[in-house]
């Protein structure tokens, strides 16, 4: 079973994908994104972890409300930025258009 996989039994285990909704997900998404920025902002390795972590478990929850799995939303991605180019800006990348 991939971690993934488990994510999404252990929300179906807790009524989270047919029990919750979509906007519930993304109030909890931007209270995990703001433990994210607080851990960045103080340089602090575990909790930055713990976040990003915790940030992947409601992603992997919203695609499940929304029909669709995280795999998927990933592949999808990524075949999105494959092949762009761009360049380093202040440390950002910025893709050409």
């Amino acid at each position: 079973m991939t971690e993934f996989e488990k994510i999404r039994q252990w929300a179906e285990d807790r009524n989270l994908i047919e029990g919750s909704s979509p906007q519930a997900q993304m109030l909890k998404m931007t209270e995990e994104v703001g433990e994210l920025a607080h851990g960045v902002a103080r340089n602090d390795y575990e909790e930055i972890q713990d976040a990003i972590g915790d940030c992947v478990v409601v992603l992997t929850i919203l695609a499940a409300q929304m029909r669709m799995n995280i795999e998927g939303c990933i592949s999808a991605a990524y075949d999105e930025i494959k092949d762009r180019k761009g360049r380093m800006v202040d440390g950002v990348f910025v893709k050409d258009v």
